[in-house]
């Protein structure tokens, strides 16, 4: 029988935003431990952290006990994948070179005979014009240099202050789930797969479209929900109620 696979997204780690559940990077850290060599694939759908940023030297030491944990999981055998997200987009070679986990922006995977197309997300929704160019700015290769001349410290209090009032002016911006339906029935036909799994809207649900399958696991903020993908069938668990 073939273990199961779980996906998860927005844990947005590094803030505590109003209503966020005491502790989460610690129960994020439980649940994780808990699929050691239970799970064939764990996928990290983007926006992990609040912030990500690699120096050549330094990684955020508040998170150390997390980063143990994903290389634990990746020893157990399980394969593990980060997808970059609109906040934590800059990863480079501390996840794959040291903790073993896989990371991409977009990732196509078979599991359990379903063919996935996995992306944070981000960007797609067609009234999101503002933020295409705002990501336009971010991915800019000369501003990610000058921004690495910023002492991290310093760059990674900038980085939150700048999330802080993005996430506010977010908050009064609706989410037009169609469009992510239209988007993600497209991305299926285009990658030859029965299954899209994405995130960033922040909403649960498992959709059905003409081409097959649209999930989102929702977030990690407020109702620490995340997918799981059994004998070919993706439901939805809600991780409050386990504790």
């Amino acid at each position: 029988m073939d273990k199961p696979a779980f996906f998860l997204g927005d844990a947005h780690l590094g803030v505590e935003p109003p209503g966020a559940v005491p502790y989460r990077e610690k129960l994020l850290i439980d649940l994780l431990k808990s699929w050691k060599g239970v799970a064939s694939h764990v996928v990290v759908l983007g926006d992990l952290f609040e912030f990500w940023y690699e120096y050549r030297y330094y990684v955020s030491k508040e998170h150390f006990p997390l980063f143990c944990t994903l290389a634990e999981l990746v020893d157990s055998g399980v394969q593990v994948h980060l997808l970059k997200g609109n906040h934590d987009f800059a990863y480079e070679g501390f996840f794959p070179e040291n903790l073993g986990v896989q990371v991409s922006t977009d990732l196509k995977l078979e599991i359990q005979g379903r063919r996935i197309f996995l992306t944070h997300g981000d960007g797609v929704a067609r009234s999101d014009k503002s933020y295409r160019l705002y990501r336009r700015i971010l991915n800019n290769s000369l501003n990610q240099r000058i921004f690495r001349l910023i002492h991290p410290d310093w760059g990674m209090s900038l980085a939150r202050f700048v999330g802080r009032r993005s996430r506010k002016f977010g908050a009064d911006c609706e989410v037009k789930l169609e469009e992510y339906l239209d988007w993600a029935e497209g991305a299926i036909e285009k990658n030859n797969c029965d299954i899209c799994i994405h995130g960033h809207h922040h909403i649960p649900g498992i959709w059905t479209v003409k081409s097959g399958l649209v999930a989102s696991p929702g977030e990690w903020i407020k109702k620490l929900t995340y997918l799981k993908l059994e004998t070919g069938e993706l439901s939805i668990t809600e991780f409050e109620k386990q504790r």
